[in-house]
């Protein structure tokens, strides 16, 4: 069953009241493509780069999980959470080997500089060695995709402090760096994100939803 935007709605404007007056158009259909790779097994849930805490916290309400936690490198945590938050140094995840059953990057890794994301990605092999990565980012495959991109992520990160500084990876780039860190890229969702005009800007392929098993 999908999730409804109303379910969503009432769960995100708990904890920031503006979804109580802007749909969370984006925010379900991010929530619904996650729904969509989730492997079962995955029930101790790291959320690395949570930002504000608040899709962790709505993976808690809503997903056959057990637990989440969320780590950032920034406290932008919102007060009124009940899943777990701590800040970390970006590179060493304050947990011990085995501790979760998977890993959530969500817009995150394209925000990562280029150089740590596979030291950081090890450390996530670690924490959870036979679990799942769930990988909500983005593709670009032109100059064009990129300069989208990064209107997108002003628009979205903006109100809430979020990181703006970003650097895009293509499907092959993807690829090349899940086989770097021992994992392959089991599935690829897509999801409707922008309606018909909105996408004729920024075209729905420019999101992407992966499931990483390592190998």
């Amino acid at each position: 069953m999908s999730l409804a935007l109303s379910t969503v709605a009432d769960t995100l404007s708990r904890h920031l009241p503006i979804y109580r007056v802007r749909k969370p158009v984006y925010q379900a259909a991010m929530l619904e493509s996650l729904r969509s790779v989730w492997d079962p097994s995955t029930r101790r849930v790291l959320d690395v780069g949570g930002g504000t805490g608040v899709i962790g916290q709505a993976i808690s309400e809503l997903f056959p999980v057990e637990e989440v936690v969320s780590v950032d490198v920034e406290n932008r945590f919102l007060p009124s959470l009940s899943i777990q938050t701590l800040t970390y140094d970006g590179r060493s995840l304050p947990f011990e080997a085995g501790r979760f059953d998977g890993v959530l990057f969500n817009n995150v890794i394209h925000h990562v500089e280029p150089e740590d994301r596979l030291p950081l990605l090890k450390e996530c092999r670690r924490v959870a060695p036979k679990g799942v990565l769930l990988i909500k980012d983005h593709l670009a495959s032109s100059w064009l995709d990129h300069a989208r991109l990064g209107i997108l992520d002003l628009i979205g990160n903006v109100p809430f402090s979020g990181m703006i500084k970003a650097r895009y990876l293509s499907d092959a780039q993807w690829r090349e760096l899940a086989a770097a860190a021992g994992y392959q890229i089991e599935t690829a969702a897509p999801a409707r994100y922008r309606g018909w005009l909105f996408a004729l800007f920024f075209p729905n392929r420019l999101e992407t939803t992966m499931r990483w098993r390592p190998v």
